[in-house]
């Protein structure tokens, strides 16, 4: 348990790093707007999925991926400077599209309410009996 919780603070601490490192040093134009939503580390500390979205739309998905991969080398030795960590894990990045999911269900879900609105007949009350 005191392992998962320290892989879970080694993920978190990456993320940091990493969204700082890609704001203000990475100089990719295909990389930018990016956001990243997690990290996590494998067991023995040697690789890292970093979770990441992006404002450039689905068209423009793999040219970021692809600009992340490449600067991987960079950030990660970006990383070994601002760690205190003995292995810095190597970085594979994954898009992360929970957040087009959870957009996309909200719409459903506001969709299928509207429609039962559209669909309910108004009840006509019944007129209150004297006791």
């Amino acid at each position: 348990m005191a392992n998962a919780q320290r892989l879970r603070r080694v993920g978190g601490e990456i993320q940091r790093e990493l969204a700082e490192i890609l704001r203000t040093e990475l100089k990719d134009p295909r990389v930018g707007m990016v956001t990243l939503t997690g990290v996590e580390v494998s067991p023995d500390f040697a690789h890292a999925k970093v979770f990441f979205t992006s404002l450039a739309g689905v068209d423009q998905r793999d040219d970021v991926r692809a600009g992340l991969e490449r600067a991987a080398g960079f950030l990660r030795s970006m990383l070994g400077a601002r760690l205190r960590i003995h292995n810095i894990p190597e970085l594979r990045f994954v898009y992360d599209d929970s957040v087009e999911s959870g957009i996309r269900l909200t719409h459903l879900i506001d969709e299928a309410v509207a429609t039962d609105a559209a669909q309910a007949k108004p009840r006509r009350r019944r007129p209150a009996r004297a006791r």
